[in-house]
C-alpha cells in the first residue's frame, strides 16, 4: 500500500528538479499524476514538451499512472485547463503541488520592468491561478455533498522567508507572497475539506545552480555513498506526507532540505514601545533608536 494510493495530483514545474522528484515519488506511492511543465528555460523563455513527457514515460515504465500537461500556469485559461485535465483523465483531483518557477535576477537599480513582471507572473500568479481553479472544483464538490479531503502545497523559498538574497527582489517578493497565500488558503478552504501548506526548500536544481553566490555551494562534489543533503529527492517525502489523506496539518510553512525540516513562523511581535498619548517623532526616536 502506498501513502498516496488513489490520490490524484497535479504537480506544476514537474519536468525537472524538485518537481520531477515529486512526480516520481507520488507515482511510486500510488498517486495518479498530472505532470505539468511548460519546458522553458531558467528565465521562462521558450517552451518544450519534452521534459514533462519524459517524466511521464519514467512513471509509466515502472507501472505508475501519469499524463503530461504543458499549459502555462500563469495563464488563467491554461490553469483552468490543467485542473480540468486532471478531473477528465483520472475522475477527480485531490492534490495540487504548486512548484513551477523561473529566475530573472538583477539588483534593484538595474532590474527592468520585464524582469520584475515575468517572475511575479510565473511564481505568484502561477501559484494562484491553479489554486483558484482547484478551489472552484473542490468547493463545488463540497457543495454537492461529496466528501473532500484535498491538499495544496505551495513552494516558497528561503529567499522569500528566512534568508533573503541580494539580487532577488522579484523572486523573494513572489516567494514571500506564496507563503502568505498558503496561510490564507488554509483559512478559506478548510470549510471545503482542503488543507494548505507551503515549503521553502533548499536543493540542487538548475535554478539554485544559476543563483549568484550559491551555485558553487550546490555544485560541490558529493562523495560517493555519502548523504547528499542537497539532492532534490530529499524534499519530496515531506510534500508526499502533506499530500496524503491521513495528514491533518494545515496553515504551516516548512523550511526543508536533506536532514532538516523546520517550521517557519510568520511575522510576530517583537520588542515594542507604547504610549497613552499622541505619538511625537521625538518619543518614537527615543523609544526605538537603540533597537
Amino acid at each position: 500500500m502506498g501513502t498516496l494510493d488513489g490520490r490524484v495530483a497535479i504537480i506544476t514545474g514537474a519536468g525537472r528538479g524538485i518537481g520531477r522528484e515529486h512526480a516520481l515519488l507520488f507515482a511510486a506511492e500510488g498517486a495518479s499524476v498530472v505532470v505539468n511543465d511548460l519546458g522553458g528555460a531558467n528565465d521562462g523563455s521558450g517552451s518544450d514538451a519534452g521534459p514533462a513527457q519524459e517524466v511521464v514515460n519514467e512513471i509509466l515504465a515502472f507501472g505508475g499512472k501519469a499524463v503530461a500537461n504543458t499549459d502555462s500556469v500563469s495563464d488563467w485559461k491554461g490553469a483552468e485547463a490543467l485542473v480540468a485535465q486532471a478531473v477528465e483523465e483520472f475522475g477527480r483531483l485531490d492534490v495540487l503541488v504548486n512548484n513551477a518557477g523561473i529566475l530573472r535576477d538583477a539588483f534593484i537599480p538595474s532590474m527592468e520592468e520585464s524582469q520584475w513582471d515575468s517572475v511575479i507572473n510565473v511564481h505568484l500568479k502561477g501559484h494562484f491561478a491553479p489554486l483558484h481553479h482547484a478551489a472552484v472544483y473542490w468547493k463545488a464538490q463540497s457543495k454537492a455533498g461529496n466528501e473532500v479531503n484535498a491538499s495544496v502545497i505551495n513552494t516558497a523559498s528561503a529567499s522569500g522567508t528566512f534568508m533573503p538574497n541580494a539580487g532577488q527582489a522579484n523572486y523573494g517578493a513572489a516567494k514571500a507572497g506564496i507563503s502568505a497565500m498558503a496561510l490564507v488558503a488554509a483559512l478559506e478552504l478548510e470549510r471545503y475539506g482542503v488543507r494548505a501548506n507551503a515549503i521553502a526548500p533548499i536543493a540542487r536544481t538548475r535554478l539554485t545552480l544559476a543563483t549568484p553566490g550559491m551555485g558553487a555551494i550546490f555544485a560541490a562534489p558529493v562523495e560517493e555513498g555519502s548523504f547528499d543533503a542537497f539532492n532534490p529527492d530529499q524534499i519530496s517525502p515531506l510534500v508526499a506526507f502533506l499530500a496524503s489523506a491521513r495528514c491533518r496539518i494545515t496553515g504551516k510553512v516548512f523550511a526543508v532540505q536533506g536532514g532538516a525540516i523546520n517550521e517557519l513562523v510568520n511575522w510576530h511581535l517583537g520588542q515594542g514601545i507604547e504610549t497613552d498619548k499622541p505619538w511625537t517623532i521625538h518619543d518614537i526616536e527615543a523609544g526605538i533608536a537603540e533597537w
